[in-house]
């Protein structure tokens, strides 16, 4: 099964489009499978597989063959990701494609990881490359993305065309005359390559630029975005993500968690030992690092901090506590956090 993701608020930003455009809200979640409680957090990750059903639906729904294109055409890259709102450091187009690529993985992280986007020249041109592999198999996303990118940069350069020609790998569409009405330059398909001719030039621009502190406040939860994913990668990300919403109920043992994985006990058990740690261990921290963001953020007592990582006797959960941090609990509380 692919390890693929989107981010929740690109799932969300296309099924409102699509509500846009007349599709029912319930007809896209029962054929993408995507419970609209998914889409509450736009921090969250939708797998891919259920990105590309909705996608899909919302042609059908919607009608229009070519939504994807009208996607990418309307819908502002901000709704995509909180990557997308980040200012680059020195402020031209040059310094925002490397910021880009280091967190494009947080609207769209797709198996095999690196750069999904390179500056290839070829002939003395400059082009944007879009490296995904098997790219033909959901050609919608370039379809969005390019068309995105395309439109966004037109109308911040006040109509100036940065792009001179479109490249994509998979055959012209019925809908041929929407490639040409939004991109306004050349279009080659079945190319050798998904990608748009541009020039030095372009590199040079000036982007807008965000407050600092605003800036600075993105740029870090994007960092910790990233930092999640990246955990979510390992066993131990995934194992820590199952466990977090049961440990309350006590349900915490590793035969269901396993289960859950698609892994045997003993592959969980490896795969846990390739990396260093055991499931006791796993556990244990986990148990550890949430008992004290709930005391530190002074919202719950220590019997509830107690209760929600996973201990029914207050006891035990001061004995671990103390092996934790070599102080009690109530040494670790915020000033608002009242025993029972």
């Amino acid at each position: 099964m692919s390890d693929s993701t989107i981010a929740a608020s690109a799932a969300r930003a296309l099924t409102e489009f699509a509500a846009s455009k007349g599709a029912s809200r319930a007809d896209l979640a029962a054929r993408s499978g995507i419970d609209p409680a998914e889409l509450r957090d736009p921090d969250r990750r939708v797998p891919f597989e259920k990105y590309v059903a909705l996608m899909r639906a919302a042609k059908e729904l919607c009608g229009d063959p070519a939504l994807a294109l009208h996607f990418g055409e309307s819908v502002d890259v901000s709704e995509i990701s909180v990557a997308c709102m980040i200012g680059p450091p020195s402020g031209t187009w040059g310094d925002g494609f490397a910021q880009m690529n280091r967190y494009a993985r947080l609207a769209v992280d797709l198996e095999g990881g690196g750069e999904r986007f390179a500056l290839r020249r070829d002939g003395g041109q400059l082009w944007v490359v879009d490296t995904r592999s098997d790219p033909n198999d959901f050609p919608e996303l370039t379809e969005s993305a390019f068309a995105r990118a395309v439109c966004f940069s037109r109308r911040f350069l006040g109509g100036r065309q940065p792009v001179k020609a479109v490249h994509v790998t998979h055959p012209a569409p019925p809908y041929r005359a929407e490639y040409e009405r939004i991109f306004q330059v050349p279009v080659v398909f079945e190319s050798d390559r998904n990608a748009f001719l541009t020039d030095d030039e372009w590199l040079g621009y000036t982007t807008p630029a965000l407050p600092r502190s605003v800036s600075e406040v993105l740029r870090a939860h994007a960092e910790g975005l990233l930092e999640k994913l990246e955990s979510s990668k390992s066993t131990r990300g995934r194992v820590e993500e199952l466990l977090t919403p049961i440990l309350h109920t006590g349900g915490v043992g590793v035969d269901a968690v396993a289960a859950e994985l698609g892994l045997s006990r003993q592959t969980l058990f490896r795969r846990l030992k390739a990396e260093g740690v055991t499931f006791e261990k796993v556990l244990d921290e986990l148990r550890r690092k949430l008992a004290l963001r709930y005391l530190r953020e002074g919202k719950v007592s220590v019997n509830e901090a107690a209760y929600l990582v996973g201990f029914s006797d207050p006891a035990s959960f001061s004995r671990a506590f103390k092996r934790w941090t070599g102080s009690s609990p109530r040494a670790m509380c915020a000033p608002k956090a009242d025993d029972d």
